[in-house]
């Protein structure tokens, strides 16, 4: 616990617990002026990445071809604009309801900062937010944590719907082997059926960059939603399990994730790279996930039901193998 907290005298046996998170935690002022231009820079600079990147499913361009025609034709970059407009749309939304949540608990923290990566299909390795308070009881850790995948998922579910009326749908085997192939999350194949009439066993899909964009922020919805340390569904599973279970639950869905990595061969290098990491992150926490400073406090039965619709929208939107040749 930071030395910087208040002293207390010893709580009246009245005092709820509420109360003394209350008066332990006094509102934090927001983001300096600084972390706000830092915040617009790394924006600026994602939806630059994120428009190179674009043009991989706007004309099939990887980054060294798009790059030098860039540089002919600066104008090109504008292809791609329907890719990350879309992406850095939903992941700006995510980080939004994380930041609002804080502030609304009084809680310091960073704007959202985006990690362009202009090398890359995807063009970013998402956003974040920092937070630089404690938790003072589960309901404010259970509504930050679930805030930005909601968030974030409500922008998802239009931008996958347009992406996918835009489309094309071709006969099952039309493409050669040695097709880079993306993995379609539940959600994703049953728009595709109800929109398009799509069926895996006889189709092939063109994905549209809009819809692209929607499988991002999916997978990016999924690994954030497992119930893992401080990942956003750690942070729910905390608050509806206790820290003793969200522990056991956390090292399984880890060891769980790296058996899933390897349902195809070769291995899914992006599932067993976040495997790897959140492993190393587990152990840098002694697979714990940090307490909040009322730890006894229960979160009531509506917030166990988000819970649940949290869960549902992993299912829905974790891919098993979200990228492999064909």
């Amino acid at each position: 616990m930071s030395s910087n907290l208040p002293e207390l005298p010893p709580p009246a046996p009245s005092w709820s617990e509420e109360t003394v998170a209350t008066y332990l935690y006094k509102p934090e002022p927001g983001p300096r002026a600084g972390e706000w231009l830092i915040s617009a820079t790394l924006l600026f600079a994602t939806i630059v990445s994120t428009s190179f990147a674009g043009l991989f499913y706007r004309a099939g361009l990887d980054f060294s071809t798009a790059f030098r025609v860039f540089a002919v034709n600066p104008g090109l970059i504008l292809q791609g604009l329907p890719y990350s407009i879309p992406l850095v749309s939903i992941l700006l939304a995510h980080e939004l309801g994380h930041f609002l949540a804080c502030r609304y608990y009084g809680m310091r923290c960073t704007p959202p900062y985006f990690l362009p990566v202009p090398i890359t299909i995807v063009g970013t390795f998402g956003a974040f937010i920092k937070i630089k308070s404690h938790f003072p009881h589960k309901r404010a850790l259970f509504d930050i944590g679930i805030a930005g995948p909601l968030a974030g998922f409500i922008f998802i579910l239009p931008t996958l719907w347009i992406g996918i009326s835009l489309s094309k749908l071709v006969p099952k085997g039309s493409f050669g082997a040695g097709q880079l192939v993306f993995g379609e999350p539940l959600i994703f194949r049953l728009l595709g059926a109800v929109i398009l009439g799509y069926s895996p066993d006889r189709h092939e899909m063109i994905a549209h960059p809009m819809a692209m964009a929607a499988w991002v922020g999916l997978l990016a919805t999924s690994l954030n939603l497992l119930p893992v340390w401080q990942l956003d569904g750690g942070h729910i599973a905390y608050a509806i399990l206790g820290r003793s279970l969200q522990k056991r639950v956390s090292v399984s869905c880890v060891a769980g994730l790296f058996l899933v990595s390897f349902v195809e061969w070769p291995p899914s290098v992006s599932l067993l790279f976040a495997a790897t990491l959140l492993l190393a992150i587990g152990a840098r926490l002694r697979f714990f996930h940090p307490p909040t400073l009322m730890d006894n406090e229960k979160i009531g039965p509506g917030r166990l039901f988000l819970g649940l619709t949290a869960l549902l929208i992993l299912i829905f939107s974790f891919t098993p193998v979200p990228v492999m040749f064909s």
